[in-house]
């Protein structure tokens, strides 16, 4: 089972919220002002530098016990820019062995990496130029995914047009147009406003998409389904460990938008039925590696306790 004592292996998000550790970006702004070496320069030493802070990422994930680390999608700045952008394999001087040894780092300390690009990833989109630049952006984390080993992009099925099948038909037809390579990696995530686990389970099924139960957006947008259910279902889906994220409404699940993330994880909105899974919960938490600690303690306090009806 892959795990951190006690625990599933849970996930951090992108970035830190008290550990002076780091990633850099920068503007089209700032790039536009410079000459083609100017600015393929600059990236490179962006590059360099996010290379190396996602090296400590991983040392500070081993060191706590925490098992995953989301890697943010400008770890190459500007690469997938329409105009200022480049090939990943464009970037200068050792910047791409840089970043496979920091893949063996994390193969080393069994550190799960993945990725989760914007939402303007959208494949299912009417709208060429949109769909051009969403598989442009997929294709463009395969190729970082496999300088460091990241196993996972995960993207949204994107808007339903007034017609959800038809979007979804959009979606498989996108999907064939990616390279192997990206297909490999591609997961599916159910959203908080259009598409809900039973939406997107046939084409999971059908195609071989892993489902990344958010069971947070579950909650927003509900089929009818249990936490048990999807969870046993999404399961089901996945050729490697399975992945979720679980996240806690900000102003309460009675607030204007429950679908706002909160600072940290509360309890009750942590599946019981999680513990023991193999699996990586991706903790989708304001306070990051502060709410990871804090869900860390709540949950071994809670395995001390005798479990409670309906929990």
């Amino acid at each position: 089972m892959n795990c951190r004592g006690e625990d599933v292996r849970l996930g951090l998000c992108c970035i830190f919220q008290d550990e002076p550790i780091s990633f850099r970006k920068t503007t089209a702004k700032s790039a536009k002002g410079r000459d083609l070496g100017a600015q393929m320069r600059m990236y490179q030493e962006i590059a360099d530098h996010n290379a190396d802070s996602l090296g400590e990422a991983i040392q500070y994930c081993a060191h706590h016990s925490i098992g995953s680390f989301r890697v943010n999608s400008q770890i190459l700045p500007l690469c997938t820019h329409p105009e200022l952008g480049y090939e990943p394999t464009a970037i200068g001087g050792d910047t791409i062995e840089r970043f496979r040894a920091v893949g063996r780092l994390a193969k080393a300390h069994d550190i799960r990496l993945t990725f989760h690009p914007d939402q303007f990833v959208v494949l299912s989109t009417p709208h060429t130029k949109v769909l051009s630049s969403s598989l442009k952006e997929i294709e463009y984390h395969a190729e970082v995914a496999s300088w460091i080993g990241a196993d996972v992009i995960n993207i949204h099925a994107g808007g339903g047009y007034g017609d959800k099948p038809a979007a979804l038909a959009r979606f498989v037809r996108a999907w064939g147009r990616l390279s192997e390579r990206a297909r490999a990696l591609v997961t599916i995530e159910n959203d908080d406003r259009v598409f809900t686990p039973a939406d997107l389970l046939p084409m999971c099924r059908d195609l071989q998409i892993p489902l990344v139960y958010d069971v947070h957006h579950h909650r927003c947008l509900n089929d009818g389904t249990s936490v048990e259910q999807v969870t046993d279902w999404a399961m089901d889906t996945w050729n490697r460990e399975p992945l979720f994220h679980v996240s806690s409404p900000k102003e309460g699940w009675h607030g204007k938008q429950p679908s706002r993330h909160h600072d940290f994880i509360h309890m009750r909105d942590y599946p019981r039925f999680w513990e023991g899974l193999h699996c990586t919960v991706e903790v989708e938490a304001k306070a990051k590696e502060v709410a990871i600690k804090k869900l860390q303690e709540a949950l071994r306090a809670r395995r001390r306790r005798p479990q409670q009806k309906g929990t």
